[in-house]
């Protein structure tokens, strides 16, 4: 038997990174997973594992949200991975870089779980409500939306878990520091030097490596399940010691 035999679980931004470990982990125990991202050709690449079945959304539409609980007849957990990294200074951030990554990593998460918090299916049952997978919460340079919508996902993340404590359901969030995924990969490769970014990013790790997607998503499966029924309200940090 499995860790999450029986549980259903929705998960955001799985076609790649922390979303795609945390998807095939589920699975691997057992649960049900419905994935989703806004990659259909990447997400698709999941189909070939028993056990997850995908679903092509965009988390900041809420239409899209709404339809999408509208079709789902119950959840054990919620798993919110879908985020942006913006890279700058409060002075390197315009307006609207300032309201796609609030849209991204705080709204996406507000209507998820307003949607699928009602679609719990026995809260009394060791239950997880939303699991926010949040950055590092001390501030980091050149990170300054960033940081701030994280650091609302955290207050997200106590809010619900004291607001709904008395109905079985919990909320916890993971904390990773720099994780080994593409959308890494893809801000190193945007700098003017890559090699001087890769060190500067290694430099920061005092464990010498980045964390894999799947160190972060075995966290997730120990959130998602019953071993965890008596922490809620969170926040989970694996960062190989950068905040010490």
């Amino acid at each position: 038997m499995g860790r999450l035999d029986g549980k259903v679980i929705v998960l955001t931004a799985a076609a790649q990174g922390i979303g795609r470990a945390a998807a095939l982990a589920f699975a691997k125990e057992g649960a049900k997973v419905i994935a989703t991202d806004i990659n259909e050709a990447k997400l698709q690449e999941l189909e070939a594992y028993p056990g997850i079945q995908t679903r092509v959304l965009d988390v900041t539409k809420k239409k899209q949200i709404d339809q999408f609980a509208r079709e789902v007849e119950r959840v054990d957990v919620l798993c919110n991975v879908a985020g942006f990294v913006h890279h700058g200074t409060i002075l390197d951030c315009e307006e609207t870089d300032w309201d796609f990554s609030m849209n991204l990593n705080v709204r996406s998460m507000f209507l998820m779980t307003k949607a699928f918090l009602p679609k719990v299916s026995d809260p009394g049952d060791s239950t997880m409500g939303p699991c926010p997978v949040p950055s590092l919460y001390p501030g980091v340079v050149n990170r300054c939306v960033y940081s701030a919508s994280k650091a609302a996902v955290i207050g997200l993340t106590k809010s619900v878990a004291a607001d709904f404590i008395q109905q079985g359901i919990r909320c916890n969030c993971v904390c990773p520091g720099t994780v080994d995924t593409p959308s890494l990969h893809e801000r190193i490769q945007a700098r003017e030097d890559p090699q001087e970014a890769l060190k500067d990013f290694l430099k920061r790790q005092k464990t010498g490596r980045f964390a894999t997607a799947e160190e972060v998503a075995l966290l997730c499966v120990y959130l998602a399940s019953d071993e965890s029924a008596y922490m809620t309200g969170h926040s989970m940090v694996i960062d190989g010691g950068w905040s010490l």
